[in-house]
């Protein structure tokens, strides 16, 4: 079954303020669409529920990078590709530049943005566990004003999320300092290129005389939305990596996981591959000098 373009109305504001007063008049009626690289997959499979979509790709006010001495700040409107191919990002986030590369081709990339691979809220999103490991804060834009979040509380279930029916994702925020963090990221999919992941698990560390002084592990496709392994983490905080350690690392992530079956993988199978893939990155912390 094929999507009918005369049962869907497509509006194209151009301009931030005139999204945000559509959005006003009728909330919850307009659903927003940027790149399209998942709503126009859903359209030409005939299972495309929204009838009214406001177009905010290329709006200019969502698209841009700023610094600050202490933040990152990413439009919302911001692409993969213009992602890959910033210079700041892959200095200081590359984990978020290495998730970059994995959206689908070249391509989904020039199109696809940070903002809609958020909001989708699809369990396996690529930018989402660097993003949690990073203390991401996320952006929300209204004609009542703005107001931020942490990006861990941003999900609250399977494809839903914290913004109210009248507000856009306007930015992410990001803190810069990490420098000194090891930093771990992996996706295990059907294939290198072009996949879903079945698995993905991010992660960042501090590390002082052999210790784990800070620690951030997060996941997709570990739960029915990308998250934070909280118990995981206090498990190893403060601790080196032993095989004592990592043992009990292991068995905190096996239980508060809480996959999915899919037609990609089974919640058994993506429970063993997230310890292991955790343990990869203990390992790693052994092999490698620490940061002074």
């Amino acid at each position: 079954m094929r999507g009918n373009a005369a049962e869907h109305e497509l509006v194209a504001p151009g301009s931030l303020p005139a999204v945000l007063d559509l959005l006003a008049s009728a909330p919850g009626q307009w659903m927003p669409i940027a790149g399209g690289t998942e709503l126009m997959v859903a359209f030409a499979a005939g299972r495309l529920s929204a009838n009214k979509l406001v177009s905010i790709w290329n709006v200019e006010e969502l698209r841009f990078n700023d610094t600050t001495p202490n933040t990152l700040i990413i439009g919302a409107g911001t692409t993969f590709g213009d992602m890959r191919s910033n210079a700041l990002i892959a200095a200081e986030f590359p984990l978020l530049s290495k998730a970059a590369s994995w959206i689908g081709s070249i391509a989904n990339q020039t199109r696809a943005t940070l903002g809609g691979n958020l909001v989708n809220g699809s369990p396996a999103a690529d930018s989402s566990p660097a993003l949690l490991v990073y203390d991401a804060e996320v952006e929300f834009i209204s004609v009542r004003g703005k107001r931020r979040m942490p990006y861990s509380e941003f999900h609250t279930g399977y494809k839903q999320n914290a913004m109210t029916a009248d507000e856009l994702l306007y930015a992410i925020h990001l803190p810069r300092r990490f420098n000194k963090h090891r930093q771990y990221l992996r996706k295990v999919g059907t294939r290198k290129a072009m996949a879903i992941s079945k698995v993905a698990l991010g992660a960042t560390a501090l590390m002082n005389d052999g210790m784990i002084d800070e620690i951030r592990v997060a996941a997709a496709s570990l739960a029915p939305f990308p998250v934070r392994l909280t118990l995981t983490e206090a498990v190893v905080a403060g601790n080196s990596p032993i095989p004592e350690m990592i043992e009990a690392a292991r068995h905190a992530l096996l239980t508060e996981s809480q996959p999915i079956d899919d037609i990609r993988s089974n919640a058994q199978y993506r429970k063993v591959v997230g310890a292991n893939l955790l343990e990869e990155f203990f390992h790693s912390l052994s092999r490698e000098p620490e940061a002074r």
